[in-house]
């Protein structure tokens, strides 16, 4: 696959590190596990959307856009990472963020994610949740237009077959890497939310036959709809790439029995996770994406569901940002020694 034809900004900090996970594989006793950090592609903190956004940022630069738009639930690390971006190549940039999760509380309202939008320079408006996100931005962006701004419109969570290239690369890379220290992959898994991870992935892995099987750990949608979501976007990234048809239906898996009560809501196997990446291996997690997928990982280990002697590779798609306005969950982590 050649992708150097399709516009990139090359932006991010890449190749990201692959590395071992010593103090976690032997707390699980179980398989092998390495972990992809795509919380340090650069930008904000990092994340997976900054792969996406080098090509979504590309065609509007393309396209004559001095402002972009995009949508996210109130913690999104997408929101921040585009706002990043912007700010970088100079544009305008408003973001919608939903309110999936109800909460009231100042920090998630205020602080982590929606703080560093505003530090970026990104204007940001509120919406109720379960709204149709993407006619509120059309809506928006219509009005923008007729201000005289020349607005981009970028879908929510970076997931569209333009954005799935990112992670069509990102398979090439991590292959190649594999490749290059003799490493056998018998599975990867990472979070699954708007899909354009898992498709770009899964589109980029068969593209080149590299036979390892990916699991998506389900953060928002039920299996059926989540799988549905990713082939579709699948095949569309495929097209693009010149390769209709190389993704099957069989090749999209997503468990989606780690979500708990909804998107943003972390369960206790969640927080469990990210105290056990923070304690375990100095790794920041976050309680939306990273933390539920970790947790999938987690009890597919103990569930003797990967092997021991398999070796695993955690995709870490970032967000540790959003903690931050998840202080409250934390608060009896907090110890103090009076000394």
């Amino acid at each position: 696959m050649h992708l150097a034809r399709f516009p990139r900004v090359f932006l991010a900090h890449l190749p990201t590190p692959l590395e071992k996970l010593d103090r976690l594989s032997r707390e699980l006793g179980g398989p092998e596990i390495w972990i992809k950090r795509d919380d340090c592609t650069g930008l904000s903190t990092g994340g997976n959307k900054t792969r996406k956004l080098e090509f979504l940022m590309a065609e509007a630069q393309a396209m004559g856009a001095d402002t972009v738009m995009t949508q996210g639930a109130t913690q999104s690390n997408h929101a921040r990472q585009t706002a990043a971006f912007a700010a970088k190549l100079g544009m305008g940039c408003h973001i919608l963020l939903e309110d999936r999760t109800g909460s009231n509380d100042a920090n998630y309202n205020g602080n982590g994610n929606v703080l560093l939008d505003h530090l970026h320079g990104a204007t940001t408006s509120k919406r109720a949740g379960g709204l149709d996100m993407q006619a509120e931005m059309d809506k928006v962006a219509e009005k923008l237009r007729a201000e005289g701004r020349k607005v981009y419109v970028i879908p929510g969570g970076g997931s569209n077959a333009t954005g799935a290239l990112g992670y069509v690369n990102c398979a090439f890379e991590l292959v190649s890497q594999a490749n290059d220290r003799g490493l056998v992959i018998d599975h990867i898994v990472t979070a699954t939310g708007s899909a354009g991870t898992q498709a770009g992935l899964v589109t980029g892995l068969k593209a080149i036959n590299a036979n390892i099987p990916l699991i998506g750990i389900g953060v928002r949608a039920p299996k059926d709809k989540q799988e549905e979501n990713v082939y579709k976007l699948a095949l569309l990234t495929g097209e693009k790439l010149g390769c209709p048809g190389v993704v099957e239906r069989a090749d999209v898996v997503a468990d989606s029995n780690y979500v708990g009560a909804g998107y943003g809501i972390p369960r206790e196997d969640t927080l469990e996770a990210i105290r056990m990446f923070a304690q375990l291996e100095g790794i920041l997690l976050d309680p939306v994406y990273s933390g539920k997928g970790a947790a999938g990982l987690i009890d597919y280990c103990r569930k003797g569901k990967f092997k021991k002697g398999e070796r695993i590779v955690f995709l870490h798609t970032g967000g540790s940002a959003a903690l931050f306005g998840y202080d409250a969950i934390f608060a009896h982590d907090q110890t103090t020694l009076s000394v």
